[in-house]
């Protein structure tokens, strides 16, 4: 059982919980994700992990209410146990130092690119990051993001905070695309990690420019340690595991088209339960 001892409502419809797990958060590192079993009935949910504190043995995970399970966890308050958590699971992310680096995070994808942003920090990089949501109530943790970079761009789909548009209209600016201000810039990398549709379009921005984009897919996973084989993807032609290869892949090469009809597998059964909570 893995307690927790905070819980605090971000917005809402996102929640964040930090969580007793020394062994995972000593091993834990940037890009890598966990798979939370709410109650002995439960199934396994792939989190990303947002934090994690090697001195006091704990890990933080955000997440949407968007699912039977993930609602689940968004009713258990602080005291209560998690059933059990495996981890950290995938691939860390490959951070060196590199020179520019641009951090993109869309939605609740914010929690998953800060300890990717800070990573980078610390390798000596000079970090610009990116951060948007649909309206000023839903952006989270600008003020953790404005730490760990030398600069901070904040977006939002109506404009109520930030400049109005989307993360891709942050970066075209960023890149000298739009025009030629004092942040043009040219990346030695991009990272990216939020809903398909906004990572797609930061890696068709990218392409013609030849610069390397990284994104973090989360996709289905009923596992999470290969076995199953819901959250195959197709990267350059080859098939390949989002949970054992993964999360990060080269967002020239992922198939975006066939990842956005696997997240739709299990629908219909989501639907059947939702009532349930």
């Amino acid at each position: 059982m893995f307690k927790i001892i905070h819980k605090e409502e971000l917005n809402k419809d996102t929640t964040g919980i930090i969580i007793e797990a020394g062994q995972i958060a000593d091993k834990a590192r940037a890009g890598q994700f966990v798979a939370v079993i709410v109650d002995e009935n439960g199934e396994r949910i792939p989190l990303t992990l947002a934090d994690w504190d090697k001195d006091k043995g704990t890990i933080t995970l955000i997440f949407q209410r968007v699912g039977f399970s993930t609602k689940k966890l968004g009713l258990l308050n602080e005291g209560d146990s998690v059933q059990h958590i495996l981890g950290p699971l995938g691939h860390p992310t490959q951070v060196k130092k590199m020179g520019t680096v641009v951090c993109v995070g869309g939605g609740v994808g914010v929690a998953e690119v800060y300890p990717v942003s800070r990573a980078f920090k610390e390798a000596g990089n000079r970090v610009l990051g990116i951060i948007g949501s649909r309206t000023k109530e839903l952006l989270i943790l600008e003020d953790k993001m404005k730490t760990v970079c030398d600069e901070l761009f904040v977006v939002t789909d109506d404009g109520s905070y930030g400049r109005k548009g989307f993360v891709t209209d942050a970066l075209k600016e960023l890149m000298g695309v739009i025009d030629k201000s004092s942040h043009n810039i040219y990346p030695e990398l991009i990272y990216a990690i939020g809903p398909v549709v906004m990572m797609k379009a930061v890696a068709e921005l990218t392409r013609p420019y030849g610069i390397k984009t990284i994104v973090s897919v989360n996709p289905i996973m009923v596992d999470a340690t290969g076995m199953c084989g819901s959250c195959r993807c197709t990267v350059g032609g080859k098939t390949v595991f989002g949970c054992v290869d993964g999360p990060d892949f080269d967002g020239h090469q992922i198939d975006f088209n066939e990842l956005t009809l696997r997240l739709r597998n299990f629908s219909e059964q989501e639907k059947s339960i939702g009532g349930q909570i």
